[in-house]
């Protein structure tokens, strides 16, 4: 068990800053997951996260694999996607959601170009998947900063994105000042998806903000406990694909999404709010 578990981590140092930085990203993300969940927006993450990769791809071109460069250049593309699809849908009187949808397909298709005609399929599968092997000193300061301040803006944002999501009425007459919360929670959504890619890449960056939120429902009632819940499923995504990278030799991005997905399975099955196996249960229970 200590060659299986442990080892690695003791023997490699990218392991150990792989896995500091998924931890710090576990704790952040997965809540901002949650409030996707609650607010009918679960895509809205992976839509924002493709929309940055123009920005990373020209990034590519102009510095090469530069962390600051390629996280510099994810966070305009990605915040200029966020704020004109909420533009272009209040101008012309569309809905947000097909305007981000149309965004995002241009932008994944002109990343994948630019990246494609700058580099290697190596280089495009590093961008697109990520690589262990990217997480310096530099990207791992970028995930603990990045989650550091998400929790901080969670902590005065709390109570108006339940608002939000409960009752828009009545935060809008209480005076919550629900579009400002709005574009500065949207605005920590693409810091955490661009914060991760290094470890997860752009594509898998989602996986593990959104995976370990949609299981929280399904072990918890209460806005706090899904966060909770959330944020656990999401550590233990992270430690076990971390885990089956290294022994099974494939991409971290993808062994975690696909960690978290089994997490998933399991709440869908067993989970006690909801969950196939105690409905089974319950069922049982009124028919005798």
């Amino acid at each position: 068990m200590h060659d299986l578990l442990i080892a690695p981590f003791v023997e490699f140092g990218f392991l150990r800053r792989a896995l500091v930085g998924c931890l710090a990203l576990s704790v952040s993300a997965p809540v901002l997951g949650v409030f996707l969940v609650l607010r009918r927006m679960s895509l809205t993450a992976d839509v924002l996260a493709h929309g940055a990769l123009p920005g990373v791809a020209l990034a590519f071109l102009l510095a090469g694999l530069s962390a600051p460069a390629l996280w510099l250049g994810g966070l305009v593309a990605g915040l200029l996607v966020a704020v004109g699809a909420g533009a272009l849908s209040r101008a012309t009187g569309g809905r947000e959601d097909a305007t981000l949808a149309a965004l995002y397909l241009v932008a994944l298709g002109l990343g994948v170009a630019l990246i494609s005609m700058g580099g290697g399929s190596a280089e495009l599968s590093h961008i697109l998947f990520g690589s262990v092997l990217g997480v310096d000193d530099a990207a791992l300061l970028l995930m603990a900063g990045v989650a550091t301040l998400t929790l901080v803006v969670l902590a005065f944002a709390w109570r108006p994105l339940v608002l939000e999501c409960f009752d828009p009425a009545f935060a809008a007459s209480a005076g919550a000042r629900g579009g400002a919360w709005h574009l500065a929670f949207q605005a920590m959504v693409v810091l955490n998806v661009l914060s991760a890619f290094q470890a997860l890449g752009t594509l898998m960056a989602v996986g593990l903000m959104m995976l370990p939120a949609i299981a929280s429902r399904h072990w918890a009632r209460e806005v706090s406990g899904m966060a909770y819940a959330a944020v656990g499923i999401a550590l233990a995504s992270s430690v076990a694909g971390i885990l089956v990278s290294y022994h099974l030799d494939v991409p971290t991005g993808p062994a975690i999404v696909l960690v978290a997905g089994g997490a998933w399975a399991v709440s869908v099955l067993a989970g006690p709010v909801d969950g196939l196996l105690p409905r089974l249960v319950r069922r049982g229970h009124l028919a005798g």
